[in-house]
């Protein structure tokens, strides 16, 4: 099912939505039954809900079903990272809208009763990742035929400390060091399925699970690739388009990208939307793997608190300071890198091969 929502994705927001610098829905937008509209709004606001919380400094996510187990209203999303980073976590709840009335007075609106009905009543609750310290509600909304978008944020109100009283605010806590291993599992979990790394899956459910047969041990291979100055794993599923040829000789023969230019200009050829290549950033997928390897080999028996896991910082949201500007020779490539390490990598035609990654979950990662 998660595979084929993947698929359907792209030829779904590239036929509603305009290609530009400025956010407008297409007027095929308008051939859509209500109950679609609907549907592509609430998809395209997560989508904008994940990276504003990504340019807040949020850097692990998982999904907030766990709060509650009945049909009680709850936000969307859990994160931790940032100021929040060793203290617990933060709630975030999305909303979407394109609607013939959306306006800056309506999206402020719908985020101001969102955060009172559905993150409010949840704060100092415990989840399986901690205690939720804050919460945001983060609401989207355009207009139909009309180009620009309105975005609205409303979040827990922090209390002015009085004179002389300690600090008890979420930034000025001491951080802890590591990513909690609950939420990191989660996060990754959904990098790696979006890279297509299946395999990488069942090991992570079957560590979250702590019961049940383990998967086949079968090794997993990756493209090391290097990419605007930083080393990407690409896995072998995404190579797979367009040219099922080219990826089955790339992995008979290792070296032959060595020999031949054919690996960058037959990219160019594909059918069909293009959107690029899902990838982890080399250090955080194999600093995650590794760990992952030593819960595997323990039996899954004793999972760490924290994993040693990197934070980056974003590239490619266009906020300010985080925009193409200012990143030197690399400002011409199309990518977009999110602080847990996850890209997504827009023109992967420019990358430049380095070798594989060898991932195996009895003996770890081997570069080749």
């Amino acid at each position: 099912m998660l595979n084929a929502l993947q698929r359907s994705s792209l030829p779904m927001l590239q036929t509603m939505i305009e290609d530009g610098t400025t956010f407008s829905l297409s007027p095929n937008f308008q051939y859509l039954a209500d109950t679609e509209r609907t549907f592509l709004a609430a998809r395209v606001g997560a989508g904008i809900t994940d990276l504003y919380m990504n340019a807040l400094g949020y850097t692990w996510r998982a999904n907030a079903a766990c709060l509650s187990s009945s049909l009680d209203p709850h936000a969307d999303f859990i994160y931790e990272g940032g100021s929040a980073s060793g203290n617990g976590v933060v709630l975030a709840e999305a909303h979407g809208s394109f609607a013939a009335n959306a306006s800056a007075q309506s999206v402020h609106l719908q985020s101001k009763n969102k955060y009172l009905r559905q993150v409010k009543p949840y704060l100092a609750m415990t989840s399986p990742y901690g205690e939720v310290i804050h919460g945001y509600s983060i609401a989207f909304g355009s207009r139909p035929g009309a180009p620009g978008a309105f975005l609205s944020l409303s979040e827990t109100k922090i209390p002015k400390m009085k004179k002389g009283e300690p600090p008890t605010t979420p930034e000025a806590r001491t951080h802890g060091d590591g990513a909690p291993t609950s939420i990191a599992l989660a996060t990754h979990r959904s990098n790696f399925f979006l890279a297509g790394a299946d395999d990488v899956i069942n090991w992570i459910d079957w560590v979250r699970a702590a019961d049940g047969a383990p998967p086949e041990p079968t090794p997993v291979e990756f493209l090391r690739m290097q990419y605007a100055g930083r080393s990407y794993l690409v896995h072998a599923s995404s190579l797979w388009w367009p040219d099922h040829e080219w990826i089955e000789e790339f992995f008979d023969h290792r070296h032959l990208w060595r020999l031949t230019p054919r690996w960058s200009s037959r990219f160019r050829l594909g059918r069909g939307p293009r959107l690029g290549w899902f990838a982890v950033e080399e250090t955080a997928g194999t600093n995650f793997l590794k760990s992952l390897t030593g819960i595997i080999q323990d039996g899954g028996r004793s999972t760490p608190a924290t994993l040693p896991l990197p934070s980056f910082v974003p590239v490619g949201f266009g906020l300010a300071g985080l925009t193409a500007e200012g990143r030197g020779d690399d400002s011409g490539y199309q990518y977009t890198l999110f602080r847990d390490g996850f890209a997504l990598l827009g023109d992967p035609h420019r990358g430049r091969p380095l070798g594989m990654m060898m991932w195996s979950p009895k003996d770890g990662v081997a570069l080749q």
